[in-house]
């Protein structure tokens, strides 16, 4: 297992809107393999911007065309998701990722998996599980999210 962050708050389409730090671990492919250093750097990278709500990083990360299906089915895009990121008062907790998929080729990754995740927005708490599969490609030389889709994972009663 491999600690992680990934886009929270469009999941929810909370109003107003996968790696942080020394913690994290390597992140492997199945069968061993590693991904390219310049994706795990660009994953990291894009996780701690939206920690941070880092616009200029988001910007840098999300492509121009970029797009996420969000837990209620609502499609969502690089400007309403850098908005809802940078707004006052959003905050999202680290978590781990759980039941990692990661799948590479040439000039993109599938990189997904199941979180847990919480923060606040708006002063308001939230909690909440779900499987997210972000998609990446590399373009002009750098890989940037190109797509996400989010699916609630039902809670046991």
């Amino acid at each position: 297992m491999r600690r992680r962050h990934v886009s929270a708050k469009p999941f929810f389409s909370l109003p107003g809107y996968l790696l942080l730090g020394a913690g994290l671990c390597a992140a492997t492919l199945a069968f061993g393999a590693q991904l390219p250093p310049d994706l795990a750097q660009a994953a990291r990278d894009y996780d701690a911007a939206q920690l941070h709500g880092d616009r200029a990083e988001l910007e840098r990360l999300l492509a121009d065309d970029y797009a996420l299906v969000n837990s209620r089915a609502r499609v969502e895009d690089k400007a309403g998701l850098i908005a809802d990121y940078t707004a006052p008062g959003f905050k999202l907790d680290p978590f781990t990722i759980e039941q990692p998929v990661e799948k590479l080729w040439r000039d993109g990754a599938v990189l997904s998996g199941v979180v847990s995740i919480s923060g606040s927005d708006g002063g308001k708490a939230f909690a909440a599980r779900f499987r997210f599969a972000d998609v990446w490609a590399r373009r002009g030389g750098r890989w940037q999210v190109i797509f996400t889709e989010v699916t609630p994972v039902p809670t046991s009663p």
